[in-house]
């Protein structure tokens, strides 16, 4: 597993988690953004400077996807990508984009879109809180643990049959 982030948006609490993370259970972390990054020397982490252009970081990421990663992002149509791709899709406030979900997310993205181009304010999104910054860790660690769990399930199936095939 792998974990990427669309990083122009990605707020800087939320990568300060993932820094840690990484280290922690030595996962690769890819930070991929329009701008140049500074990310902490880590043989973990890395950051990937793509051109200015509108998604051309989400291109990037699902370009380089591979199934099971994860991917940080709070842009829901490079989340609906992500599934298609085999990936996991979490948002920065610690919600999982998910099969069941993501046409509904879509839906009312739009919708939105077209309220704004009719002229009609819809504010923004809340403000970034201390409850979203721990849902993200949360909702991250359980994903992580669960992955871990699988990955030494199938090492042990894996060690399992080399015994008996000797």
């Amino acid at each position: 597993m792998q974990i990427w982030v669309d990083a122009d948006a990605c707020p800087a609490v939320i990568k300060e988690i993932l820094y840690r993370v990484a280290e922690r259970v030595a996962v690769p972390l890819t930070l991929v953004a329009n701008q140049l990054l500074r990310v902490p020397p880590s043989r973990y982490i890395r950051a990937v400077q793509v051109p200015a252009g509108a998604d051309v970081a989400d291109r990037e990421i699902v370009r380089l996807l591979a199934p099971g990663d994860l991917v940080v992002t709070g842009d829901i149509p490079l989340a609906a990508d992500v599934l298609k791709q085999g990936g996991y899709a979490l948002n920065p406030r610690g919600e999982f984009y998910t099969e069941h979900n993501i046409e509904q997310m879509l839906t009312m993205r739009a919708f939105m879109d077209e309220l704004r181009g009719s002229g009609v304010d819809t504010g923004g999104p809340a403000a970034f809180s201390q409850s979203d910054r721990q849902n993200f860790a949360n909702s991250l660690d359980r994903h992580i643990s669960k992955v871990l769990r699988e990955q030494a399930r199938q090492q042990s199936a894996g060690s399992a049959c080399e015994q008996t095939d000797k």
